[in-house]
């Protein structure tokens, strides 16, 4: 198959690097978009998923840097670790707030541990091709699970109806810082899938395995949250509130992160596509929690 790398839309390169944020959570209640904890919720799942899910990044990229052979790439590897290990403290620092005020996530994030650590973690082959091997797929899953936080990302920098709807201000400067930084270093892991490998028949294979754990980790997410929720005693997630909460643009519509598949999976698919990079570091400019206002 064809490792031809599609051209950028646009020379957007930037330096990265990690920026020290701070969040102060006393004032966050615990549906912080109010009279909906669905929505609430279902963006929440962020805090069960990213704090091991980036630390697995991090761990598998520090193995891939012997690998790269690019200098520039090397450096944006080396900016992408710094950021994904800073968005993982972050987000980690949200779970004790939740658990204060009643929401104890602890059974879920011991699930989503024991996935990223053990049955994705590193397993005992020989060295050399099995071993290569392995490392290659989790290279190429994360590439596509980086598609999913770009346009995740590029949404919630433009989901205006989450201030209208009078959303903490707090948590959604959190959301935007790393919603920016996704967008900002968006290219990176397809960089790297690319520069390794760069393999059709692993982009796609390796695109259905993360898209299905996306949508079963967080369906099971937003259900935990909502059924255990001390001020809900009925509480349920379904489809069709997902699909109620995208048309009031609280949350992503079902209609973009359908269309969202077949650009990742297209031959001429390039990560400049998603977002805009101006955009993104305009915000990371003005970000109370980038710059010491929290």
């Amino acid at each position: 198959m064809s490792n031809t790398h599609p051209a950028p839309v646009a020379s957007e390169h930037i330096t990265l690097k990690a920026r020290k944020v701070s969040f102060d959570w006393e004032k966050t209640p615990l549906h912080w978009v109010p009279g909906d904890p669905f929505t609430t919720h279902t963006i929440n799942v962020l805090h069960l998923l990213l704090p091991a899910g980036e630390r697995w990044f991090v761990h598998v990229y520090k193995q891939v840097l012997p690998y790269i052979r690019d200098d520039r790439l090397r450096e944006d590897v080396i900016g992408f670790i710094g950021q994904e290990a800073m968005h993982s403290q972050a987000h980690d620092d949200v779970l004790p707030h939740l658990k204060k005020l009643g929401l104890d996530p602890t059974p879920y994030t011991a699930q989503v541990d024991w996935l990223f650590e053990k049955l994705l973690g590193d397993r005992t082959l020989p060295p050399g091709k099995a071993r290569k091997w392995w490392l290659l797929e989790r290279v190429a899953l994360i590439a596509a699970i980086e598609h999913y936080t770009a346009f995740l990302g590029n949404w919630v920098l433009n989901a205006e109806e989450l201030d209208r709807r009078g959303a903490d201000p707090t948590m959604l400067d959190l959301l935007r810082w790393h919603g920016a930084e996704e967008v900002e270093h968006r290219s990176v892991a397809f960089e790297l899938f690319m520069h390794l490998d760069g393999g059709y028949r692993r982009r796609v294979r390796t695109w259905a395995t993360a898209f299905s754990a996306l949508v079963f980790l967080w369906q099971r997410g937003t259900r935990f949250f909502m059924e255990n929720d001390p001020t809900l005693p009925a509480g349920k997630a379904t489809f069709k509130d997902f699909h109620r909460a995208g048309h009031e643009g609280v949350l992503p519509s079902t209609s973009d992160m359908l269309r969202s598949i077949p650009r990742y999976l297209s031959r001429a698919y390039n990560p400049s596509q998603e977002g805009s990079t101006a955009q993104a570091v305009a915000y990371l400019a003005a970000s109370p929690g980038a710059n010491g206002a929290h």
